[in-house]
């Protein structure tokens, strides 16, 4: 290996803003190293090796038996071509060929002569034949979790040590689970400013770089980086120059979030008085800490979907209440908004689903899911309802498409109330209730929403991928996933109306509010609350502190003219250069760094 390595800059997209210094942990495409350690018994690791196998062809006969039972025999059969990786002459001579070479643990050598087999594909030209390593990478992942006797899906492999995480992709709940005393940062080949992993990442306040090229394959375990999640790098092996540039560039962005710091206990108002109320977006009870040091007015969003999900059974009413009860303390005197379950069409509480669906964004979540699903609902709302004796809360219903689904869902809420009231519970039944504005039906409709609720959210990533028909993370349409599409605009327009019209308060707690470049818009248009990532309240309390609301209702009167994207990415641009320059020069463009205004993918 000798010498010492150079220095390599790889550039991707930043999404998380922050610059730290330590060693890499790479994870391999589709599953991690397992640990590897010296064997002294060949037979007895051969024999791990083959249980594993006996394990993993019974799950994925059940898995076909299934599938046919449901949808017939064409889709069974991905899993009979699953189970021919497992008779490939590759696993059932070649593992065992490299137990007896190498004398390492069975796990190890299965991993070993997979990841060469996969790399190997990953060079042909031929398209089809790339696109057959997700389905080992599938079956690989499978068979490692069944060396255990009692596999422990959680045990990741991550050092003990602090380090930079460097992966092909990572979910939500991979992030999510991030040891945060271990991670400092983490930077992956796939994944955009918007994915759901994204947000995350700025809401824990870890830094994060996307879409990177060849890293993971050219990396070394424990390389020292830098990563950059201003500018998008990761650079392995800095030079002494480079290292020392970054320290005095992180030391410049410590000052200056010290003097946002100051801001805390200050309201976020215009130079002409028109208050916006700036709340947090959590997912967590632990980062209740961060949003106390933001000095955000309370939580805009708690997403409950991450509770809920993340074990095999849904927690219990009992369970609920008691989370958002002391997360309803924590917050008080200040109010907390909880959006009931978000589940996707992939992931439901207590009911894994074998059978994918072929649009979960067009498919069962939200609303529908709740709707569906009565007694999980309702049990939700009574922990909801029951955490309101313990501070200001508020619930809203995700993805609403109408009215009517409003109007189910308030029902139940009202069967709550008189379930808990003839059960004795403390609880407030006076509750703020509001809809989630992400559809365009919706939004065309909000004035009818609005005369059922009591404030009316806009969830903007999901109403610009809906309006503009782009799925947010595919790298092929990300280009034309802009919220600066003047159909998108106008729409946020209808739903403030329509919030008007009944006096209701209008907020916005996707990505969009914490833009730096579109702020100015969105206050002008009328948004009378922000809810944006913990970390994010300060920039964005500054920012509106130096702005004029006369100036930005200006703004919003042009905008809402516009014709073209450009137009208006410009027409905001412009505004925002000339307000808070500085601003916009340390966070790289907008508060999520670049602002995905100006560059979508």
């Amino acid at each position: 290996m000798g010498g010492i390595r150079k220095e390599v800059v790889y550039s991707g997209t930043p999404v998380s803003r922050g610059i730290v210094f330590g060693p890499v942990h790479v994870v391999a495409r589709g599953f991690s190293a397992p640990e590897v350690y010296p064997i002294a018994n060949v037979a007895r690791e051969r024999e791990r090796f083959e249980e594993a196998l006996r394990r993993t062809r019974q799950q994925l006969d059940g898995l076909r038996e299934h599938m046919e039972s449901l949808s017939g025999n064409e889709e069974g059969r991905i899993f009979e071509a699953h189970m021919l990786v497992l008779e490939d002459p590759i696993v059932l001579e070649g593992v065992p060929t490299a137990i007896e070479k190498r004398r390492q643990n069975a796990e190890y050598c299965f991993y070993a002569v997979m990841q060469n087999q996969l790399e190997s594909m990953r060079r042909i030209p031929d398209p089809f034949l790339r696109d057959r390593t997700t389905d080992i990478e599938d079956v690989c992942q499978r068979v490692l979790r069944n060396f255990d006797s009692e596999p422990d899906e959680s045990a990741s492999e991550a050092p003990e040590h602090q380090h930079i995480l460097v992966a092909y992709d990572l979910t939500p709940s991979d992030t999510a689970a991030m040891d945060r005393h271990q991670v400092l940062g983490f930077a992956t080949e796939q994944g955009s400013v918007t994915s759901h992993t994204a947000i995350l990442a700025r809401s824990l306040g870890i830094p994060a770089v996307v879409g990177l090229r060849n890293a993971v394959f050219n990396l070394h375990a424990l390389d020292p980086c830098i990563l950059d999640g201003y500018e998008g790098k990761l650079i392995s092996n800095p030079t002494p120059d480079t290292v020392a540039r970054y320290r005095a560039l992180e030391e410049l962005h410590q000052q200056r979030r010290a003097k946002l710091d100051k801001l805390r206990d200050l309201d976020a108002v215009t130079t002409d008085g028109r208050a916006i109320t700036l709340s947090a977006n959590i997912e967590f009870e632990h980062e209740l800490d961060l949003v106390e040091r933001s000095g955000a007015k309370g939580v805009g969003l708690f997403r409950t979907e991450f509770f809920l999900l993340e074990s095999e059974e849904c927690p219990d009413e009992e369970k609920q209440a008691a989370l958002y009860s002391r997360v309803a303390s924590r917050v008080a005197p200040s109010e907390v908004i909880f959006r009931t379950l978000d589940c996707g069409g992939d992931k439901v509480p207590g009911e894994p689903l074998s059978e994918p669906e072929p649009n979960p964004f067009l498919g069962w979540r939200g609303i529908r899911f709740s709707l569906d699903r009565k007694d999980l609902f309702k049990e939700q709302l009574r922990a909801i309802l029951r955490a309101g004796a313990s501070g200001r809360v508020g619930l809203m219903f995700p993805l609403i498409s109408g009215i009517g689904e409003v109007r189910e869902a308030k029902s139940l809420l009202a069967d709550c109330v008189e379930e808990l009231t003839a059960r004795g519970e403390e609880f407030n039944p006076e509750i703020a209730v509001g809809a989630m504005i992400e559809v365009p039906s919706a939004a065309m409709v909000a004035a009818d929403i609005a005369a059922e609720v009591d404030f009316l959210s806009i969830g903007t990533n999901d109403l610009v991928q809906y309006t503009v028909a782009v799925d947010r993370v595919n790298p092929r349409v990300a280009k034309l996933y802009r919220a600066s599409h003047p159909g998108v605009i106008r729409l946020i327009k209808t739903v403030i109306d329509g919030a008007s019209q009944h006096d209701i308060w209008t907020g916005v707690c996707g990505e969009m509010a914490g833009d730096l470049v579109f702020l100015p818009l969105l206050v002008g248009l009328g948004v009378d609350e922000l809810s944006v990532g913990a970390p994010l309240v300060p920039t964005v309390k500054q920012a509106v502190r130096l702005l004029d609301f006369e100036k930005c209702s200006a703004l919003a009167h042009s905008c809402l003219q516009a014709s073209e994207t450009g137009q208006i990415v410009q027409l905001c641009s412009e505004v925002a250069r000339a307000t808070y320059p500085e601003l916009l020069q340390q966070e790289g463009g907008g508060a999520t760094a670049p602002s995905f205004a100006v560059h979508p993918s």
